[in-house]
């Protein structure tokens, strides 16, 4: 069996550009939303391209979802030899008018669904001694800006999560990353929510999801004694 690219939340833009480009370096992707619909275009380009993909509808915040995964993948289809965590998750209020119920929500989804997949997915690297496990991270990761106490709170804790990881289990055989996406991506959302910084997209400013998945792939590639631990990745107009 081939080894499998599995990348949780595969979206339209960033995620399926990962699984897309895994794919094309010959790996079997598996991908995984809320919805199993909302995969198909997805997986219906991944093949016309030549590629094997496989769709999972699954709650990455749920333990038992996440194992059963993780099971079903490695006996039927194969070893799962890079895990992408790749869900967002960012939702701004101001924390006037944040609830508890949502805060906790956002961290569910931004950092203890990335624990759960992460450490199904080391338990299973470190009995084969080698794997890649990459977490997706955001400005919010670095620094918490007003409106977004609850993202950044997850996101910074996502960000420890991978420091920890990377510590214990680089000297298993394991690579461990954090990417950091510093700035607007070329997405629907941003085309229809922020006009004026989508307009810059010819001139390079927003991040082309198809760039950022070339980079996913390079962090794989890095050979051990040269290991990445975090990569952060922003238009060169970005301020930071």
């Amino acid at each position: 069996m081939k080894p499998v690219a599995l990348v949780i939340g595969a979206g339209d833009a960033t995620g399926g550009a990962i699984a897309a480009r895994f794919a094309r370096g010959g790996y079997t992707a598996c991908v995984t939303r809320r919805h199993l619909d909302a995969l198909q275009p997805l997986l219906e380009r991944i093949r016309a391209e030549g590629g094997e993909a496989h769709g999972f509808a699954s709650d990455a915040r749920q333990e038992e979802e996440v194992i059963a995964l993780f099971e079903d993948i490695e006996s039927r289809i194969g070893p799962v030899e890079v895990l992408v965590f790749n869900i967002g998750a960012n939702v701004p209020s101001s924390i006037l008018e944040e609830t508890a119920r949502k805060y906790f929500k956002v961290w569910e989804m931004a950092c203890f669904g990335g624990f759960l997949n992460g450490r199904e997915a080391a338990r299973r690297m470190v009995t084969r001694g080698r794997g890649t496990i990459l977490f997706t991270g955001a400005t919010a990761s670095m620094r918490g800006g007003a409106n977004f106490a609850a993202f950044a709170g997850a996101k910074h804790a996502l960000r420890a999560l991978a420091q920890s990881m990377a510590r214990e289990l680089g000297p298993k055989g394991i690579h461990v990353g954090h990417v950091v996406i510093d700035g607007g991506i070329d997405t629907a959302f941003i085309r229809e929510n922020f006009p004026e910084r989508y307009a810059l997209k010819d001139q390079d400013g927003i991040l082309n999801p198809e760039h950022i998945a070339d980079m996913y792939w390079m962090l794989h590639q890095q050979p051990r004694d040269a290991w990445t631990h975090e990569l952060d990745l922003r238009p060169w107009i970005e301020k930071f």
